[in-house]
């Protein structure tokens, strides 16, 4: 099988029953990132973390400078680079993490001593033209947040110390995920979100008996099962990629 569809950590995208809104949403956003994201809410166990993972398996590579922490697509420079491909990033932001581990951090002792590494990239540099994804958003800090939906924004990160500033940039596609009886999540951060998708859990006897066994077959045996959905795997992987394609050619009548 193709390795870009193949990870035997993650359960495949195809395999995953139900909830077609959040792999709907999540699809398009891939195929268009100006959509602004998307934020999935529902219950503990509904499998937004599992989809989120397994769609970003399904993704291409990208080309970048070779080593660069940004991501740099070196397509339009005026200067030639060492390239290399890589996977479309995934980057997960853990619930405990710092502004600085998130934003990334001015070296000023570097800078005093005439060193070269000045900056120190974070999340968001690691996650720029990739997928950046926040589980149990509405329990975040509010000054991360705000930070994030910046950038999200703009495409840019700024981090400013003692004077100093640094920009580089910072386009991803922003997922978030909560538990909405874990915490209220504030209506302005909603607003700042392109899509919704509000799941619910499974309570058909019999498809809940199925998602169980199929999840514990697949931890026993990870690569009967990505032989098992190669197919379909491959196919939804052509199907994003044929979307892309033809995004440009797209239009849309005005609605009344």
């Amino acid at each position: 099988m193709n390795s870009s569809v193949k990870n035997l950590n993650n359960f495949p995208f195809a395999a995953i029953i139900g909830q077609e809104e959040m792999k709907l949403a999540l699809q398009l956003n891939v195929i268009d990132p100006k959509i602004g994201g998307v934020m999935i809410m529902g219950d503990r166990g509904t499998g937004k973390s599992t989809t989120i993972r397994a769609l970003a398996d399904l993704l291409p590579d990208i080309t970048i400078i070779k080593n660069d922490p940004f991501n740099t697509d070196p397509k339009g420079l005026n200067k030639e680079y060492e390239t290399e491909n890589i996977k479309i990033p995934m980057v997960e932001l853990p619930l405990g993490a710092t502004e600085d581990r998130v934003c990334g951090t001015i070296n000023l002792k570097e800078i005093l001593s005439g060193g070269s590494s000045t900056f120190e990239p974070g999340l968001l540099a690691r996650a720029n033209r990739g997928i950046l994804y926040v589980d149990e958003i509405n329990l975040l800090d509010d000054h991360l947040v705000d930070v994030l939906l910046d950038s999200a924004a703009s495409g840019w990160n700024t981090v400013e110390r003692e004077g100093i500033s640094i920009k580089h940039p910072a386009k991803f596609i922003l997922v978030g995920s909560g538990n909405p009886e874990e915490g209220e999540l504030r209506p302005q951060l909603l607003d700042r979100f392109g899509m919704h998708a509000e799941i619910r859990t499974i309570r058909e006897p019999n498809l809940r008996v199925k998602i169980v066994e199929e999840r514990i077959s697949f931890d026993q045996s990870p690569e009967s099962w990505f032989e098992q959905y190669e197919s379909s795997q491959l196919d939804v992987q052509s199907r994003i990629s044929n979307a892309q394609n033809l995004l440009s050619q797209v239009t849309i009548s005005d609605v009344y």
